[in-house]
């Protein structure tokens, strides 16, 4: 862990921790799997992953000045203005492992917006609305790991209805091992059925 006196590193560290989360969640799912509607809206892991890597490049880019190397590969804005959940699914030509790797060149990108400046550093979000477009590196950091944060909670709770795959992290669960889920989820029923 990052040194929690050097406020940078200490952000950063945290952003890319969340982008491999959200990565991790996605291990052994197969195309289908990765695609499949979770929820009554659509939600869908691979879906999240590509949304996530839209909100990299668009805060990390453009907000800073910067242009992501091979922008055909993102989901462009007036896209949005035909499908607005554009960037929440993928295309029929879009892999897995496609998106994956673009999510890592993405978050090479947005690492090097976050090296090159100074958490002061001006920038500006056009798609804000006027009086709260100017911001700061500091801020588009803490922005964009929470909007991260909350969707690897999404990720979480849909890998675990498809596999009942859980944990916080590939390396340290923070789950209880060999733990009797039927009894506990059995316990919690009853709890909450005292008060139907």
């Amino acid at each position: 862990m990052t040194d929690l006196g050097d406020l940078k590193a200490a952000l950063h560290e945290r952003l890319q921790e969340t982008r491999e989360d959200l990565i991790w969640k996605l291990d052994g799912l197969s195309e289908r799997e990765a695609r499949l509607p979770r929820t009554a809206t659509g939600n869908n892991l691979l879906g999240l992953l590509k949304h996530c890597l839209n909100v990299e490049a668009g805060y990390f880019g453009p907000t800073f000045g910067r242009e992501f190397p091979t922008p055909d590969e993102l989901v462009p804005l007036q896209v949005f203005e035909e499908d607005p959940q554009a960037d929440w699914y993928a295309r029929e030509d879009e892999t897995k492992d496609g998106l994956i790797d673009l999510y890592r060149r993405v978050g090479a990108f947005a690492d090097q917006t976050i090296e090159q400046l100074p958490l002061d550093a001006p920038g500006r979000v056009s798609w804000w609305r006027p009086d709260g477009q100017v911001v700061t590196l500091q801020r588009i950091i803490i922005h964009v790991t929470g909007d991260l944060t909350r969707h690897a909670g999404h990720a979480d709770i849909m890998r675990e209805q498809h596999d009942t795959a859980i944990g916080l992290r590939r390396k340290n669960s923070n789950i209880p091992q060999d733990y009797d889920w039927p009894a506990y989820v059995t316990k919690l029923t009853k709890l909450a059925d005292r008060f139907g």
